[in-house]
């Protein structure tokens, strides 16, 4: 849906509405302010109109994965996750006010800081892989930079189990960093595609174009990048300062076999490092959880279509307040104090002196109060 206007913002309790941040096929993302405790957040908001069951599991999904993996220092934190008073799903996530995409267009980006974000990047998927979950969106717009300049992995709205299989796959895919296998959508998704994915995204930072790219030539439609995926020709880089050996770590990386791939994002990572050591460059740490950590948790379960979020109690509470018996139906009575037709004849009739004897009552009362006014006027 490229080049719509955002939909209006929703009113969410304890934010404050700042401006929209984008668009995209599904959801619109707004900048908010969050009042308590006070900081920028942005808020990822499903789109009214379009909200059907398999969304529903994306969305569930995307939460419940970046909620499991958000305290890794290089993917994205997620705050909350909740439904908006118009019925609209939403996530609250840390506003990054950057991503990479904005900066490989406009400028040459650094080796050694590529280097070093390919380390953390591939920390971060190692650590999904390890807790049996794919990103299966690796590409430069989904590796955003926080306020303090460190990437992020962002965007796990297409998500999926290590070990999903069979019926049900979605074969979603952003073409020029997706390997040949989900080009031709032989698998929705697997560890040697994301480390192809990675090593694309790579080459992108450094290259200011996807891997197989042809750059003036016209020619690089989504049918054309398909055809040159599904070959795997790797052409270099182009770049005098990019050493040879991460030349050879990329080129293996977007091997067309699988199986010739390195076998774990852990492992690109690890010769990334070597790279950084050969360059005379510090060594960027790798940071991926601990096993104890990956199994732990219950199963995310990715057929949630469930619309998550505030509910009422539903508990019955015993009252200790004794039940009241059933009123009877009202009886009307005339002045004289007579039922009259239709009444409720389950109590006795009052009196019929009992409607003039309140009266009078309420008359002698209103003229002792009068007596008492005028004595203290000094009338009597």
């Amino acid at each position: 849906m490229a080049g719509r206007l955002p939909a209006a913002p929703p009113i969410l309790s304890g934010f404050t509405y700042v401006r929209p941040l984008g668009t995209g096929g599904f959801a619109d993302v707004f900048l908010f302010e969050q009042n308590m405790p006070r900081r920028p957040v942005a808020v990822k908001v499903l789109l009214q109109d379009i909200v059907d069951d398999s969304l529903l599991r994306m969305f569930n999904a995307e939460a419940d994965v970046m909620a499991r993996l958000s305290a890794h220092p290089s993917i994205l934190t997620i705050y909350q996750a909740s439904v908006s008073a118009d019925g609209r799903p939403y996530i609250v996530m840390e506003h990054c006010p950057n991503s990479m995409t904005n900066r490989y267009r406009r400028e040459l980006l650094p080796v050694a800081e590529i280097v070093a974000l390919g380390v953390k990047i591939g920390s971060a998927l190692e650590t999904a892989h390890r807790a049996g979950l794919l990103h299966r969106d690796i590409k430069p717009s989904n590796i955003l930079m926080t306020a303090f300049g460190a990437p992020v992995l962002s965007d796990f709205g297409i998500a999926a189990s290590i070990n999903a299989r069979g019926d049900g796959e979605i074969f979603a895919m952003s073409v020029p960093w997706s390997a040949p296998e989900v080009v031709d959508e032989s698998i929705s998704g697997s560890i040697p595609s994301e480390v192809w994915s990675l090593g694309a995204t790579i080459y992108t930072l450094l290259a200011g174009r996807s891997p197989f790219e042809i750059a003036g030539s016209g020619q690089n439609g989504r049918d054309q990048l398909k055809g040159r995926i599904r070959k795997a020709q790797y052409t270099p880089i182009g770049r005098s300062d990019v050493p040879a050996s991460l030349e050879a770590l990329l080129q293996r990386s977007m091997s067309k076999d699988p199986a010739r791939r390195q076998a774990s994002a852990a492992q690109f990572a690890y010769e990334l490092q070597v790279v950084q050591h050969e360059m005379g460059l510090p060594s960027t740490p790798l940071e991926v959880a601990v096993d104890e950590w990956a199994a732990a948790g219950a199963a995310i379960d990715f057929q949630d279509n469930s619309l998550r979020g505030p509910v009422r109690p539903t508990v019955e509470h015993a009252s200790r307040r004794p039940q009241r018996a059933s009123r009877s139906p009202v009886r009307r009575v005339s002045l004289d104090g007579t039922v009259l037709a239709g009444s409720s004849p389950s109590r006795p009739a009052r009196s019929r002196w009992l409607i003039p004897t309140i009266i009078a009552g309420a008359v002698a009362v209103g003229a002792a109060a009068t007596v008492a006014v005028l004595t203290v006027t000094g009338v009597f």
